[in-house]
């Protein structure tokens, strides 16, 4: 009799209880996803109940109820990470949790070449879906919101580091600006701004320029050399890349005679100094040209057409080049910039003048 008792008073609900706990375990730990793969996305704002209930309706839990007492036991109901998660066959409850909660979420990834400006920066981002540039544009250029950010300009401009990022989607444009914004900051941030004459925000605009006018790595010195040399003699700079960004937004893709002419605060050829502001994102190699430029007598320089320059000391000898390589069209023909070699430093990738 006591012996049927103690089963039917202890024994029996200690087996009952270890089968319910290995019921629990196996829902939780071993029961799994059995779908094809997929993704699954977490609306920003969003509260368990919603993220659950979404979970069960599209077939990726089983057990909502469980689903809910596992979270609630970890403590973890509130740390559900906004953004699109894959969600793979295999994957338990706990790994559904764990992937919602401490995984990376989906990203774009998106590469900012050097001497992109920011309309081109803002029609690459929305190309690849990240914000739109609608949405970038009226922050990028909003001065307000530029000063908040310690930028001494009324654009971003040359302050967005080219380089390739991956931004989580649900970004918003000021979330994407402040992203490359500090890794132009983690960038420079043992540069040596002070060893020259010019502030930082100057050598930004020089190195922007020395960015747009040469696609060979190791002309920007050279080329740096020739605008400080100008700067030096009082001459205006005559950047053609300054002019075009001046009128960048309603530009055909061809700079004419009656565009030099114009003025705008960029236009280099009718204006002294240096143009409102910086031009486009300079990387570190055209930055560190400003700070440690080639020491020459250069002050002209004119194209190749194929991404090199010829280099001048004076006007007779510039205007020769010219004549040779642009009026020239059989010098023109079946060359490009995209076809520049852009092996390590060697002397023999340098133009000879």
């Amino acid at each position: 009799m006591k012996k049927n008792l103690f089963i039917f008073l202890v024994l029996a609900p200690l087996i009952g209880i270890s089968l319910v706990g290995l019921q629990v375990y196996y829902l939780i730990y071993v029961d799994s996803y059995s779908g094809e793969e997929r993704t699954f996305e977490v609306r920003r704002g969003e509260g368990f109940s919603s993220i659950n209930y979404r979970l069960s309706r599209e077939e990726i839990i089983s057990n909502p109820r469980l689903f809910h007492r596992y979270n609630q036991f970890k403590g973890q109901l509130t740390r559900f990470r906004s953004g699109r998660f894959h969600i793979k066959p295999g994957m338990t409850i706990s790994d559904i949790s764990h992937t919602l909660i401490y995984g990376t979420p989906i990203t774009a990834r998106v590469t900012i070449p050097e001497g992109y400006n920011i309309f081109q920066i803002a029609e690459l981002l929305e190309n690849n879906n990240v914000v739109s540039a609608e949405s970038f544009l009226s922050y990028a250029r909003n001065e307000e919101y530029v000063r908040s950010l310690g930028i001494p300009s009324t654009r971003v401009e040359g302050y967005l580091f080219p380089e390739t990022y991956f931004f989580p989607e649900e970004i918003d444009a000021k979330e994407a600006i402040e992203i490359m914004h500090n890794e132009f900051k983690r960038q420079t941030r043992n540069v040596d701004f002070e060893s020259t004459q010019f502030t930082p925000h100057e050598v930004i605009i020089l190195a922007s320029i020395v960015e747009k006018e040469t696609g060979a790595t190791w002309e920007r010195p050279r080329i740096a050399g020739v605008f400080l040399n100008r700067i030096e003699k009082g001459m205006r700079l005559q950047s053609d890349p300054t002019t075009i960004y001046g009128m960048y937004e309603g530009w055909d893709g061809r700079i004419r005679r009656s565009d030099l002419q114009r003025v705008t605060p960029y236009n280099t050829y009718r204006i002294n100094g240096l143009p409102k502001g910086p031009i486009a994102s300079p990387g570190l190699a055209a930055i560190m040209s400003i700070l440690e430029p080639e020491e020459h007598n250069y002050l002209y320089f004119v194209s190749r057409n194929d991404g090199t320059h010829v280099f001048s000391k004076n006007l007779r000898d510039h205007n020769n080049a010219v004549n040779y390589w642009q009026r020239n069209p059989e010098n023109r023909q079946g060359r490009s910039w995209r076809d520049l070699d852009q092996s390590p430093h060697n002397p023999a990738n340098q133009p000879q003048d």
